[in-house]
């Protein structure tokens, strides 16, 4: 389990090119930054992933030049920096040693069907393995939107984007025919291609392109009574950064979505920053700088909350590569809140909120609706209290150990039937 975990950080941290480009850390500080040693990490690899993190990274870095050769008109030397080599003899040579092919020859092969780049937007096809559940993504993002952050359409999710100090804003086009959403990518500046590799992987966490529904469902059909209906193709909609994730759970905490959507609101209108990229005026949500300075009048809600919210920002900018853990140090962040980070900000497969009213009560809605379940059936009628909570701590715990690692499905699932 522990183990699983630390090659998931590290395949998402790896995925987001964190081992190649100009900005990279060698493997040793990746493992310091996952807690464990690098001979551990190349173990882990070996064991798990049937290559080294070194070897895995290089594969990454090839086929998402691939992907930038067969879709685009990039020239080939952007497309060596946009896919994290830090020279162009490197990526010829990694082609030919790996993949047998030199980057101009499938640029022919592909050329007549490439996109044109602009100077500072590009436009890619990410593609996904049905089922895809777009209704019910575009809904959870559609009742959590913040306007001029985010926009939606029928069949599309935009939303601005801040990496370092490249910023700009996507918008995703889902074609379900095609089983993929086609991205259009805007930048202030042509600085935010250098940094492509690991925005397109974002924002594939953010629409959970990379998961396995067929396995995922499966999984969760052996749950029984605790989930007798699969609402089938819900995946997690992702937030962009952790530190937004943490925003969004202090303001929604013992408040309903809609309340906390308003402070989220207005949160982002007061210190978010308004820029016109591409021709277009869009809002940026706020900097943990901006907000560890706010005195937040604006929002309505209890002053412990706006302390929480104040403590997270300093922390944030006084350590911005610290684990989501640590922020269980901060006054008035909980389980609950480090957890719905991981949820969603981190998209954490393995996240079961057992915490969460609308998951207890829906677990206990489902499980009592079964005639066999005589125990909770009495305690229910009996209005025992403090037997329901020691019976469903028992359950959910049995639950999660039964969904690993796809517990943060079973929290969509739950929350999309309530």
């Amino acid at each position: 389990m522990g183990n699983q975990t630390s090659v998931n950080r590290a395949l998402t941290l790896i995925n987001e090119g964190i081992l190649s480009g100009v900005d990279s850390i060698t493997l040793e500080q990746l493992a310091e930054k996952l807690g464990i040693t690098s001979r551990y990490l190349r173990e882990l690899f070996k064991t798990y992933v049937g290559a080294s993190p070194k070897q895995y990274a290089l594969y990454q870095q090839l086929m998402f030049a691939k992907q930038l050769l067969h879709q685009t008109t990039m020239p080939i030397t952007e497309v060596a920096f946009a896919a994290g080599f830090n020279s162009v003899r490197r990526f010829n040579e990694a082609f030919a040693q790996e993949l047998k092919l030199t980057p101009s020859a499938i640029r022919k092969q592909h050329a007549a069907g490439s996109m044109k780049v602009q100077a500072n937007s590009i436009n890619l096809k990410l593609s996904y393995r049905p089922p895809f559940n777009w209704a019910h993504m575009r809904a959870f993002y559609q009742l959590r939107a913040v306007d001029e952050m985010e926009w939606l359409g029928d069949n599309s999710y935009g939303r601005t984007i801040t990496l370092g100090k490249v910023r700009g804003y996507f918008t995703a086009v889902h074609n379900s025919e095609q089983s993929c959403f086609d991205i259009n990518i805007v930048f202030t500046d042509t600085d935010g291609l250098l940094q492509l590799k690991r925005i397109v992987s974002h924002i594939r966490r953010l629409l959970d392109l990379d998961a396995d529904l067929i396995e995922v469902e499966a999984r969760l059909s052996l749950l029984g009574n605790a989930l007798p209906k699969i609402n089938t193709g819900v995946r997690i909609p992702g937030v962009w950064s952790t530190f937004e994730a943490g925003c969004r759970a202090i303001l929604g905490q013992q408040v309903s979505v809609e309340q906390a959507v308003k402070l989220l609101k207005l949160l982002t209108a007061h210190y978010g920053e308004r820029v016109t990229v591409g021709g277009q005026e869009v809002l940026f949500f706020p900097s943990a700088e901006a907000i560890s300075k706010a005195e937040l009048t604006e929002l309505k809600m209890p002053g412990l909350r706006k302390s929480a919210l104040r403590a997270l920002a300093v922390f944030v900018s006084e350590c911005p590569d610290s684990d989501v853990e640590q922020w269980l140090k901060i006054k008035g962040i909980g389980p609950w809140t480090v957890n719905y980070v991981r949820l969603r900000g981190l998209s954490a497969p393995d996240c079961l909120l057992a915490d969460d009213l609308v998951v207890k009560n829906q677990v206990l809605a489902n499980i009592s609706s079964d005639p066999q379940e005589s125990e909770l059936i009495d305690i229910i009628h009996a209005k025992d209290k403090a037997a329901i909570k020691s019976y469903y701590l028992e359950k959910s715990q049995l639950i999660g150990q039964a969904i690993s690692p796809w517990g943060s499905y079973l929290t969509f699932q739950l929350w999309s039937q309530q």
